[in-house]
């Protein structure tokens, strides 16, 4: 049994993974002391478990795609003066097999046996799969 746990979330804003990226890499560019993170209402319970290798799952359109790993946990204080959550997150973004999830509210826990694999990186020269095509493939069970 694994020491740690992971999140997942809806990626909210990005329909796939490269808007993400594009997102993140666009924010690095205007401030190379950029790191990655998401603000979250909710400071998780079991954040040694969390800290101890845990990773965000990115959800896109309703399908598992990528993750980033959680280096950190920061307080923020809100304008409406409310504690909140930062995930401070490792910029590498992992692919992962496309996992079907149905829609939710925040973040939830989610089990090192029960995330999805990580996608090997694809090779020079190698095209990767065709946008849409990783969500396609995913609905019909194809891994």
């Amino acid at each position: 049994m694994a020491d740690f746990v992971n999140l997942i979330k809806l990626c909210v804003g990005a329909d796939r993974v490269e808007d993400m990226e594009a997102w993140q890499a666009a924010r690095r560019g205007e401030r190379p002391d950029y790191v990655p993170e998401h603000v979250t209402r909710m400071w998780p319970k079991r954040e040694a478990e969390l800290l101890n290798g845990g990773s965000l799952y990115w959800v896109f359109k309703g399908v598992i795609g990528a993750r980033q790993r959680v280096v950190g946990l920061e307080e923020r204080i809100g304008q409406d003066g409310i504690r909140r959550c930062a995930l401070i997150l490792d910029p590498q973004i992992v692919r992962t097999e496309g996992a079907p999830r149905r829609p939710f509210q925040g973040w939830r826990y989610l089990a090192p046996e029960d995330a999805p694999r990580d996608l090997a990186a694809p090779r020079e020269g190698e095209d990767s799969l065709p946008p849409g095509m990783a969500e396609a493939l995913a609905e019909f069970g194809v891994r």
